[in-house]
């Protein structure tokens, strides 16, 4: 059987990259131009510099894709590029892009969900993985439980009602004046302090819900910081950080093993940057081994933002018979399973 390349392009957010991936699976290029330096002196990403920044690198990024994976435009069977969630700005500048190249060596063109592209990392790393499993999503902007129910099928289970829990990781660190981005500068911390020196909150919400809120842990840690600075107390920031990261793990993994249980899946995937967490991980196998369910995990390269998923879950969208027209346009609220 003819081997399927795919070229993939991801600009959802502040990493400009290319992807030469192979069945879906093996990765034969994935370079990623990351803008964190760019960014972090504003504390976070700001929307215009990072689209500037896309449209001075993309062409370079993909010329040295090509170089690495020692492949021709001839070669390739299907362009595939992120079209939404993400920044709308930065998002157009790949997507164009992608658009352009298809357009110009008369390739079928489909367009990615950057979420489901996160759930098509663990593909990428365990060749043994299929669907259907329960994947927990933990990004930036983002904290699904989501049914794979097949490569292209999913069910959303449970979302954050307010902030992501990545979002929280970032607004806590930058109250712990750590800077940006927050997640990796945490775990490291945590693992200095005791996770039990202060006892945040954690919201559960109803009995039967997999939602989850991390807005009011967030908040308790602002409150608690401002009550210490107060009162002239001092700040154990290890402490602080252990112990607020165990809040936010407890709830990720409790929800997720129980989802697991009940809608009878004996296989768990983490995906999104946040699955890079060493906490999570660690909290996620224990759990998981006490349950006799089977957990996957992405390499860190491909828990952060990177085209090698990109291309993987257009292949999948390619071989279930999805494709996209050249008039695709960038939608920065795109759901999972949306199809436009």
């Amino acid at each position: 059987m003819k081997d399927t390349i795919v070229i993939g392009i991801e600009s959802s957010c502040d990493e400009t990259s290319c992807a030469i991936i192979k069945n879906g699976r093996e990765i034969l290029a994935n370079i990623v131009s990351s803008q964190i330096d760019i960014h972090k002196k504003f504390g976070g990403v700001v929307p215009e510099v990072a689209s500037r920044k896309h449209v001075e690198v993309i062409s370079n990024v993909v010329k040295e894709a090509m170089e690495v994976s020692n492949i021709n435009f001839k070669d390739i069977d299907l362009v595939a590029a992120t079209y939404g969630p993400g920044l709308v700005g930065a998002l157009l500048v790949g997507l164009s892009y992608a658009k352009g190249l298809a357009l110009s060596i008369n390739k079928p063109f489909v367009g990615v969900n950057h979420i489901e592209g996160h759930i098509a990392a663990n593909y990428i790393a365990h060749k043994e993985l299929e669907p259907p499993y329960l994947c927990l999503i933990v990004s930036g902007g983002h904290t699904h439980l989501v049914l794979v129910k097949d490569y292209t099928s999913f069910e959303i289970i449970g979302r954050t009602r307010d902030d992501a829990a990545g979002e929280a990781y970032d607004k806590v660190a930058r109250a712990l004046g750590l800077g940006y981005p927050g997640g990796p500068l945490i775990d490291a911390l945590a693992k200095q302090g005791n996770d039990h020196a202060v006892d945040f909150p954690k919201a559960y919400l109803e009995d039967d819900s997999f939602d989850f809120s991390f807005s009011g842990l967030k908040s308790a840690v602002l409150n608690y910081l401002n009550k210490m600075n107060m009162t002239g107390t001092e700040i154990v920031k290890e402490d602080v950080a252990a112990s607020f990261q165990r809040a936010v793990v407890e709830i990720l993994v409790e929800k997720a093993i129980d989802a697991a249980k009940r809608y009878n899946m004996n296989t768990i995937c983490l995906a999104g940057g946040v699955a890079a967490n060493s906490k999570l991980r660690e909290m996620m196998e224990k759990e998981c081994v006490k349950n006799k369910i089977k957990f996957y995990f992405p390499p860190l390269n491909l828990c952060t933002d990177n085209a090698a998923m990109i291309a993987s879950a257009g292949y999948y969208n390619y071989k279930n018979g999805i494709m996209s027209n050249l008039d695709l346009n960038a939608y920065p609220s795109l759901k999972i399973g949306q199809r436009l």
